[in-house]
């Protein structure tokens, strides 16, 4: 029991943890155990004597009258001693409402306190670390972390060993097609992070997020990084395309060009880590109908007409293009206007214009006519 303080240190340091924080576990661990050993009904209080470096434990007492109704319950009368029982034992100058502290060593009760002790020290002190490790961790949801695999179970979830903690990508958290092994260095986004009872601190990756696109994006584009171009909005389907709105902060920086990057090398780099996903950088605008019409590039569009509920709150696109331009707008299986919708926040509905195919006819006949007219 001797020289707590120094122990006290010695854990924080080596934990990475605050001093004061680990006085309170270490106490808690004391008072825990004299409970055990003791009377699990009595207050007790863990003392840091720090001239002598030690820790004491006191159970503290209240001085009540001889006709209390606490000294006849059962469970009330260890907290309280009647008046007359105080001055006997203790000082003949005791008045009502005194406090007395019966001090208690748990040297004397051996190894069985010695094991107790050991057991709560070490429950309270991983519990410390395990809070540390929470409140750590819950901060960086939606930031990028990387790893090393450790391992890949039966379910296909992979476990990955990030700085100091194990972390979970589950399969459903993967792009499709991804395979990864032991040993594989892997970079995610921290989607959830849980603190379970049983089995501690729960920390949930994912691969499949709109962050983890946006994370990639400002890690690769020094322009976001430095705060000159902003995202405002992404949507993906994981593995196949995405959409990301940008905004430029800087009059002389071109938002859409730095992300894309000279020739595409930047946004081929973020597409690279996505499994080859296919990514359209769209400049970002508060008008809402030019918003829409250029999130559902590349189909060209006629007019957007915007629907709004009665408290004025946008919730549908109506969007008007030639019919010539409705499988580019819609795009495989849908996708474009659903990532287009996904980045607006509204519902998109199409309706196509007359004479889509006419105009197309009559520009390949001015084609033909001036083919005639150059030979002839």
């Amino acid at each position: 029991m001797e020289k707590i303080l120094d122990i006290v240190e010695a854990i924080a340091n080596e934990k990475g943890l605050q001093s004061e924080a680990v006085k309170e576990a270490i106490k808690t661990a004391f008072v825990q155990t004299a409970k055990r050993l003791i009377d699990p009904d009595f207050a007790y209080e863990a003392i840091i004597d720090d001239a002598t470096k030690k820790i004491i434990v006191v159970r503290t007492i209240t001085v009540v009258s001889d006709d209390d109704e606490r000294l006849e319950d059962e469970h009330l009368a260890k907290e309280v001693i009647a008046i007359t029982e105080a001055k006997q034992e203790y000082d003949d100058q005791i008045e009502l409402g005194d406090q007395l502290q019966q001090e208690y060593d748990l040297e004397e009760y051996g190894r069985t306190a010695a094991a107790n002790l050991n057991r709560e020290l070490e429950y309270h002190i991983q519990r410390l670390i395990e809070d540390e490790l929470y409140n750590k961790y819950k901060s960086k949801i939606g930031q990028l972390v990387s790893g090393r695999v450790t391992r890949v179970d039966t379910t296909n979830a992979t476990y990955i060993e990030v700085d100091e903690v194990k972390a979970v990508l589950p399969f459903k958290s993967r792009i499709k097609g991804e395979e990864f092994f032991v040993g594989d260095m892997l970079r995610a986004v921290v989607r959830r992070v849980h603190m379970d009872k049983e089995y501690g601190i729960y920390i949930e990756l994912s691969r499949t997020s709109p962050k983890f696109l946006e994370a990639l994006l400002s890690l690769e584009v020094p322009e976001i990084q430095e705060g000159s171009v902003a995202i405002e909005n992404s949507a993906r389907i994981p593995g196949q395309r995405a959409k990301v709105a940008l905004t430029s902060l800087h009059p002389q920086v071109d938002a859409v060009g730095a992300t894309v990057g000279v020739k595409g090398v930047r946004i081929n780099a973020v597409s690279q880590e996505l499994n080859n996903e296919s990514i359209d950088c769209i400049e970002y605008t508060n008008i809402l109908e030019l918003f829409v019409s250029r999130a559902m590039s590349p189909a060209i569009i006629s007019s957007v007409e915007i629907e709004k509920d009665e408290q004025g709150t946008a919730t549908k696109a109506i969007i008007t293009l030639p019919s010539d331009q409705k499988s580019k707008a819609i795009g495989k299986s849908g996708i474009n206007v659903r990532l287009a919708s996904m980045l607006c926040g509204v519902e998109i509905e199409l309706s196509e214009t007359d004479g889509g195919e006419e105009s197309l006819q009559e520009e390949q006949k001015e084609s033909v006519d001036a083919l005639e007219a150059l030979f002839n």
